[in-house]
């Protein structure tokens, strides 16, 4: 695997080992500027062991890490944060009890200023940053459609608002690269087309997209290149259609001798 002016991120030579269990096996994957990139695979095929080593949850065995032409070591979420990727969880991570606005400003205050000692005293720059703060949240959270409920609390939004009230958060860190992790999960259609539709404008916005999601017709509409993993390694890397033609994806989703054509294999 090679870099290039356009790369984002490099990852290459990725293992990670549970006890007896090989989670990930020398997985590498390159993702250029301005893509949205597709990380699929079955059930327990090493998605979210792979996003939680790239974040800093998860301490990899081996690896190299390149991020905007600059390493990186992924041992802790704030330094991978301020690196410049940010987050979101299959299960959603909210503070319940904050505001939507709120919410918002926790995930901005990685790239404040004004540091402990300004918001002990309430300085005049700390207060005139907050406020800058506050102002960029709402913007953030008309952005992802949802500006109109900026002052409720975090737990009494829809399951679809929760979903994009996170990803406020997270675009709110200024990322280079959104990962996001099965964002569409227990949304209904319609919500799913509106997720779509924000993902677009994010990537057409200028920040590079790293999507995981068991729905494949989504990920296959909507990504420029994926990766598929299974039992921990990539077993096939292309556009949406390479991969839909690929044999070790059918029989990864399907087994040996079932589907008769490959968009039914990744649709399953």
């Amino acid at each position: 695997m090679s870099q290039n002016k356009e790369t984002l991120l490099f990852v290459n030579g990725v293992s990670k080992r549970f006890g007896g269990l090989q989670a990930l096996n020398d997985v590498s994957l390159t993702i250029e500027r301005g893509q949205v990139y597709g990380l699929i695979g079955p059930n327990g095929a090493g998605k979210t062991t792979f996003f939680n080593v790239i974040t800093g949850l998860y301490t990899p065995d081996s690896g190299e890490f390149v991020l905007g032409g600059v390493s990186y070591k992924p041992t802790a979420v704030h330094d991978v944060a301020k690196a410049g990727i940010a987050r979101t969880f299959q299960n959603i991570r909210l503070f319940s009890d904050m505001t939507a606005l709120e919410n918002v400003m926790v995930g901005r205050h990685i790239r404040s200023r004004s540091g402990l000692l300004g918001a002990i005293l309430r300085s005049k720059g700390f207060q005139q940053e907050e406020a800058a703060i506050a102002k960029r949240a709402q913007e953030l959270l008309d952005y992802v459609g949802i500006g109109q409920f900026a002052d409720y609390k975090a737990r009494t939004l829809s399951y679809g608002d929760q979903r994009r009230l996170e990803i406020a958060r997270a675009l709110a860190t200024e990322p280079k690269l959104l990962a996001l992790d099965e964002p569409a999960a227990g949304m209904n259609a319609t919500e799913k087309v509106e997720l779509r539709a924000l993902i677009e404008r994010i990537s057409k916005d200028g920040v590079t997209v790293l999507l995981i999601e068991h729905d494949v017709k989504l990920v296959m509409g909507l990504c420029n290149r994926v990766t598929v993993l299974d039992y921990g390694r990539r077993i096939a890397e292309g556009t949406p259609a390479e991969v839909q033609r690929n044999e070790k994806v059918i029989e990864a989703y399907l087994g040996h001798g079932g589907a008769k054509t490959a968009a039914e294999a990744t649709a399953a």
